[in-house]
């Protein structure tokens, strides 16, 4: 009986679900609406700020200068083409001479001007960010000419002009009257090819197509994204018919985007990689300061169960810290081959052993006990933690697993209070510049799973030097030393490379693929049918 009450619990709640979704709004059953979903509201949708601020809707609004081809080549955008002056200091963008913001304002070298000083007045938010502390002027030099001056040479200028935050373009109209956007904007106005046009908190944003843009009015009228925290609850409203389109990267969960693609008449399909799912390894605290340490944990992981049994073959097995396909990437590393044996070697040598009679290994007395960090509510990383945690109690190696709220979490990232914790790299275009740059900074896992070291200082050194240089076969052999000392002393151990999903209703929607970076939804390329 109380089974029946259980599984008749669940009903409710997901019907009720699907009801209080199907009647969030009556236009987005009107022809010409792509309904998508999101686990909460876009947010201010200020295109130099962070979070609240959700991204893919960002890019649907504000425009860079240069923007990400699909090939990973850097393309033009608003600036149709740029003039860098022989030492690498100079950078002159010609912008195009058609593009308005929505409200009607003029998008001119005043108005980039404008937005870089915006910008650039906040620059410590952005440290971050490679160029940020290698500008030097930014100024209006025609009416449709904007030059940035640089320190010093930095190779990914253009890379970092081309991410979606924060070197994008509100309109003069939206600044506060202090001109400083870092705490709020008047209205999301750019010059993209959406507008925001409402917004229901904890159910909707609506986005109406930008007739006027520069790049060809946009193919379906509007977009609804619904907010739906939930993936087994997006998957119901997808079956339903209340969300007609799931891409992205946690979107559903993976046996749930297999089930989906294989229903009748739906389309799914699976990008290439954008990004890796690594875990970082702590080479400062606890047993995995040990070299030995966290090479066996390398050589006993088996990421094959990990990609059988977890991510059910959606993923692509990573070995390398950046995929070979990066820029600058392809350095001749040598894979960590699954190896118990070898594994046991290692550990032994250093030590680490396993006393007659118990399961843990031991060193002068101390359990081999490490700590591994997950968020709770990821059901894939709580997965693949248990797998992992598996995996190294048959060597005697003991994980324990700490699933946190997202804010704890991300506290450790930046603490260093961790032995073993989840970490991505971001994908295109931020691989490899802009995730080597973070690494100077106590701002992600990566700073702190390096900081035990012996050659951190060089390496950050070597990290700084890249950026610079303008002699590519120095830029080349300052990466390969930069990945080969971080793959030698094993301070990340690489899962697989990261993919985006997605659906959608053959009989309904064509023209659907992927955006070159992970935040770009191409809503514009959408026929609906």
């Amino acid at each position: 009986m109380k089974r029946f009450s259980i599984r008749c619990g669940v009903a409710l709640i997901a019907v009720s679900l699907l009801l209080a979704l199907s009647c969030t709004k009556p236009e987005e059953k009107a022809a010409g609406t792509v309904v998508y979903s999101h686990p909460a509201n876009v947010g201010p949708l200020n295109p130099h700020m962070y979070s609240p601020n959700a991204m893919f809707a960002q890019c649907m609004l504000y425009e860079p200068l240069v923007k990400l081809n699909d090939d990973g080549s850097i393309g033009p955008a608003l600036a149709e083409s740029w003039d860098i002056s022989p030492d690498g200091l100079a950078y002159t963008f010609h912008l195009r001479k058609d593009v308005k913001f929505t409200d009607g304002e003029p998008f001119n070298a005043n108005a980039v001007e404008l937005n870089f000083k915006a910008v650039m007045g906040n620059a410590a938010r952005h440290a971050w960010l490679g160029i940020t502390d290698k500008i030097d002027k930014y100024e209006a030099v025609g009416e449709y000419d904007f030059r940035l001056t640089l320190v010093s040479a930095y190779y990914p200028a253009l890379d970092d002009l081309a991410l979606p935050r924060p070197f994008r373009f509100l309109s003069p109209k939206s600044f506060p009257d202090n001109g400083d956007t870092s705490k709020e904007i008047k209205s999301a106005v750019g010059t993209g090819p959406w507008k925001l046009v409402e917004t229901a908190l904890g159910e909707y944003d609506l986005f109406e197509r930008n007739d006027s843009y520069w790049g060809g009015k946009p193919k379906p009228e509007k977009v609804l994204v619904k907010v739906i925290p939930d993936p087994v609850t997006r998957a119901l409203a997808f079956e339903s018919g209340d969300i007609n389109f799931i891409y992205g990267i946690g979107q559903v969960n993976y046996d749930t985007f297999n089930r989906l693609r294989n229903s009748e008449g739906v389309t799914g399909a699976i990008s290439g990689p954008r990004g890796t799912t690594t875990l970082a390894l702590n080479s400062a605290r606890g047993p995995t300061k040990e070299l030995a340490v966290r090479q066996a944990i390398q050589h006993l992981t088996s990421k094959e169960e990990v990609l059988s049994g977890v991510t059910l073959g959606t993923q692509i097995k990573a070995d390398f810290y950046f995929a070979p396909s990066v820029p600058y990437c392809d350095v001749g590393l040598q894979p960590y081959p699954y190896d118990v044996a070898k594994a046991a070697a290692l550990l032994d040598g250093a030590g680490w052993t396993l006393p007659a009679g118990k399961t843990i290994r031991e060193k002068d007395g101390a359990p081999l006990e490490i700590d591994l960090c997950f968020v709770g509510s990821n059901a894939a990383e709580k997965a693949i933690a248990e797998v992992l945690q598996g995996q190294a109690l048959k060597l005697g190696v003991q994980l324990k697993l700490l699933g946190e709220e997202q804010d704890l979490f991300y506290a450790r990232q930046k603490s260093g209070e961790f032995g073993m914790i989840f970490s991505e790299t971001w994908g295109p275009p931020y691989e490899p510049h802009a995730m080597v740059s973070s690494m100077l900074l106590p701002s992600h896992a990566d700073y702190m799973a390096q900081i035990g070291l012996p050659m951190k200082k060089q390496l950050d050194d070597e990290i700084r030097r890249v950026f610079v240089t303008t002699d590519v076969a120095e830029r080349f052999a300052l990466y390969k030393d930069i990945l080969t000392t971080l793959h030698d002393q094993a301070v990340y151990l690489p899962l697989y490379h990261s993919t985006m999903f997605e659906v959608h209703r053959t009989a309904e929607m064509t023209g659907v693929r992927f955006g070159a970076d992970k935040n770009h939804i191409p809503f514009e390329l959408i026929t609906l049918e």
